[in-house]
């Protein structure tokens, strides 16, 4: 194997066709077609299964895909370090969320790399903390905002706020006239929650088995804009910080109240607990940090 074969292995696998990957790399389609037969050779097994809409990894295509993603972005981010030593910090950075940060954290992180930091070409993307911590110890993303206990994470950790949460319901289930609402009372509600193991759904069962309580879930959502727009429509309450839902509540979508005593859960930055990232991803690990902290 070399670096052109897998550097066009994983761009044919990515895009599931040859002409589209020939556009990314600008490189002609038999050069392309001729790199993959090579590397299946040297390997001695098909990584691709043709047909006439396209190119479908096997399974050991995807096994080489997976494999390979964090050797790939150790060579891109040591050719940008040196790239970085003689100039400003440059490259490609890639920062997971999850959903109930990236919608008050995202927009404010790229706005300052962009300002501070134009050579650095940033990926933001939102999941929940379990798929992002898979991808850390992978090596396809470089940091990801997720919700600790940091203690848990088998990372390069560091606490960087804790979130109060409020509960959320849609207008005219009762909680506006609340100054407060306890847990007890909006735990005895229908609540829409995340499946397991989301770290949402594992806080409020937490708290209601302190509580000696059962939770009620008639429906789960695992995307965090199903889970709100389920909530507006009136079919349950939840839980989520007050950033995540601001706009919604100043448009009258949705209602949001604190919960007594506290409901709170660790906002963490976890990074891959190997050393030497590049200049560009340790100055956008700074701007995460203070904006964090200031949301």
């Amino acid at each position: 194997m070399d670096l052109r074969q897998l550097r066009t292995f994983r761009a044919v696998a990515e895009l599931g066709s040859l002409s589209k990957a020939s556009d990314r790399l600008r490189i002609a389609q038999p050069a392309l077609s001729r790199q993959i037969k090579l590397l299946e050779h040297d390997l001695r097994t098909p990584l691709f299964i043709r047909h006439g809409r396209g190119m479908v990894v096997t399974e050991a295509g995807r096994m080489l895909f997976e494999r390979t993603a964090g050797l790939m972005r150790q060579l891109e981010q040591a050719r940008e370090d040196v790239l970085a030593a003689s100039g400003a910090p440059s490259g490609r950075v890639v920062v997971g969320m999850v959903p109930t940060i990236s919608g008050g954290l995202a927009g404010l992180v790229a706005q300052r790399v962009v300002e501070l930091y134009p050579q650095v070409a940033l990926r933001i993307f939102d999941a929940y903390g379990g798929f992002l911590i898979d991808l850390i110890h992978r090596g396809e993303i470089d940091m990801a905002v997720v919700y600790g206990p940091a203690t848990q994470l088998h990372l390069n950790v560091e606490t960087l706020r804790s979130d109060d949460l409020f509960a959320i319901a849609a207008p005219g289930q009762g909680i506006s006239q609340l100054g407060s609402a306890s847990f007890s009372d909006i735990a005895k509600r229908p609540l829409i929650l995340p499946s397991h193991p989301h770290g949402l759904r594992a806080l409020a069962e937490h708290a209601a088995a302190a509580a000696d309580l059962t939770l009620h879930i008639p429906v789960e959502a695992d995307s965090f804009q199903a889970l709100v727009d389920i909530v507006a429509a009136g079919v349950g309450c939840t839980f989520l910080p007050y950033y995540a839902v601001r706009r919604h509540v100043e448009q009258g979508l949705l209602e949001a109240v604190p919960v007594s005593p506290p409901l709170s859960r660790q906002v963490v930055l976890a990074l891959p607990s190997r050393q030497g990232s590049s200049a560009a991803v340790q100055v956008v690990a700074d701007i995460v940090r203070a904006e964090t902290r200031l949301l």
